[in-house]
């Protein structure tokens, strides 16, 4: 049986997550991605493997170069479950911000 991993485990991790934000704005090699963390590089590449089968990074291949970037859908399907915790507590913070001006 095969197995996809879980998206949210995969963000969960703090590396797993920088990769994601160095990748946002440009498509990367796997050297260059390992290259901005302390890190050995198979453990960077173990990540991007993992975030690959998570389907939150794409690879495309240009000459003998793998790039990745970063699978907009697949992200917009995070925020937009998280989306409605982020209003829940927008509100809440409203709230408490009122309260606290009242009795200043």
């Amino acid at each position: 049986m095969n197995l996809r991993r879980d998206v949210f485990q995969a963000i969960a991790d703090p590396t797993r997550r920088a990769i994601l934000l160095l990748v946002a704005s440009q498509s990367l090699t796997a050297g260059a991605i390992a290259s901005n963390f302390d890190t050995a590089r198979p453990t960077i590449s173990k990540h991007l493997s993992i975030l690959t089968e998570c389907e939150l990074l794409v690879q495309h291949q240009q000459g003998r170069e793998i790039y990745y970037h970063i699978n907009a859908k697949n992200m917009k399907e995070v925020a937009d479950f998280i989306e409605p915790f982020r209003k829940m507590w927008d509100e809440r913070f409203n709230k408490l911000e009122a309260i606290m001006k009242k009795y200043k």
